[in-house]
């Protein structure tokens, strides 16, 4: 008997090739489906890190660390004290411009009730001029008689001229003085407007001497230990608040060519992995290839230069309820899918940019300042409350 199984096995196998060339053609037709219809409007990338701000806490003026209140990874509200700096020498520098502020304040009035003691003293001149120059007058006419000597009538000319000399004299002071306060009133005067500013800047400096924290975040970075002494400007800690951070996503320069401001992203972490998606959307992208603002950025004139596909990093805003219910850190993997189907899309506005934190320490200090400077000139001045002056712009 024949074996039939030569002539089965070419047919079995002419159906395999069959079936895969069918499997190959669909799989082929449901990839191009997929591209056609979802694909090839979506660029994808996992070249993408969390970012943010980190706030450089430094101190504004010298001194000796007295107490460090905050460590890392710790959680601190905006106005919380940090560190804190040995004020002796802030708290001698603001009780000597206290006193030279109050000094001037009492030399300016004296400055300012000078110009009445001089008007009256010119009445006085002016009433001894009239009686020398009316004595001079007499003694002459009885001169020509010969009842007063030619003496008597040099030495009565002589008084006029004193007299007159005194008179002019006054009259010199009298417009020096009212040069020196004219135009303004005690309050303005430039002498206590310089004390003040001295004052101002001895306040706000040993306010300084207390270091707060400017925003909400988490303490990094800590390089300050007490006793240390510090010099202004140098880095003490970082605060970083976790609530501003965003996406930056790099791209590949083929990627870019129907990317927009504004379109919709989905993304995950890889702290959370598949089971947390967030939302954004595309808040700008960079000025340049990552290339091109390095510190040693490369140099293709030359013989051996080859081709690299650049990137260029992309910022993604996030969706701060997904930001606030599943919190992230910076320097974290994200995965990023920009849908870029729609062309003309637009980002809203609570999402348009990534504002950095606002840092007023220096402004509340200097209000407290000038409000203590006001009582301080108060309390040396003989004028009622209502006559102070508007604050200064």
């Amino acid at each position: 008997m024949s074996d039939p199984a030569p002539t089965a096995n070419p047919v079995r196998r002419k159906r395999l090739l069959v079936l895969l060339t069918v499997a190959f053609l669909l799989a082929g037709a449901a990839w191009a489906a997929y591209w056609y219809l979802h694909g090839r409007h979506h660029q994808v990338t996992d070249d993408a890190y969390i970012a943010g701000h980190v706030v450089q806490i430094t101190s504004q003026v010298a001194g000796t660390v007295a107490t460090v209140a905050a460590v890392d990874t710790e959680f601190v509200r905006a106005g919380t004290l940090l560190v804190k700096l040995d004020e002796t020498d802030s708290r001698i520098a603001l009780d000597k411009a206290e006193a030279e502020l109050a000094e001037a304040v009492r030399d300016a009035r004296v400055l300012f009730a000078a110009p009445e003691e001089l008007r009256a003293a010119l009445r006085d001149r002016e009433v001894e001029v009239a009686r020398a120059r009316d004595d001079l007058a007499r003694r002459r006419g009885l001169a020509a008689g010969g009842a007063v000597p030619e003496e008597e009538i040099a030495h009565a000319a002589a008084r006029l001229a004193s007299a007159e000399a005194q008179l002019a004299q006054t009259r010199e002071q009298l417009a020096t003085s009212l040069a020196r306060i004219a135009g303004n009133d005690i309050v303005r005067h430039p002498a206590v407007a310089v004390a003040t500013a001295k004052f101002n800047e001895a306040y706000v400096n040993h306010r300084r001497t207390s270091i707060v924290a400017p925003v909400d975040g988490v303490i990094a970075k800590r390089a300050v230990q007490p006793g240390q002494r510090v010099s202004p400007g140098g880095t003490l800690m970082a605060v970083v608040p976790l609530d501003t951070v965003w996406v930056d996503a790099n791209f590949k320069e083929v990627q870019l060519k129907r990317m927009r401001v504004g379109q919709p992203v989905t993304m995950n972490a890889d702290l959370y992995g598949g089971d947390q998606t967030y939302h954004g959307r595309v808040a700008g992208m960079g000025a340049g290839t990552g290339s091109a603002f390095a510190i040693l950025p490369a140099q293709n004139a030359t013989g051996n230069w080859i081709k690299l596909v650049q990137r260029v990093p992309v910022r993604i805003a996030l969706d701060p309820a997904d930001l606030a219910a599943h919190p992230l850190r910076i320097g974290l993997s994200m995965s990023v899918d920009v849908d870029t189907s729609q062309q003309a899309a637009d980002l809203p506005d609570a999402m348009r940019h990534v504002p950095a934190p606002a840092v007023s320490g220096n402004a509340v200090a200097m209000e407290a300042a000038e409000r203590r400077a006001r009582d301080i000139i108060r309390a040396n001045l003989a004028t009622s409350a209502s006559s102070w002056p508007s604050r200064r712009r």
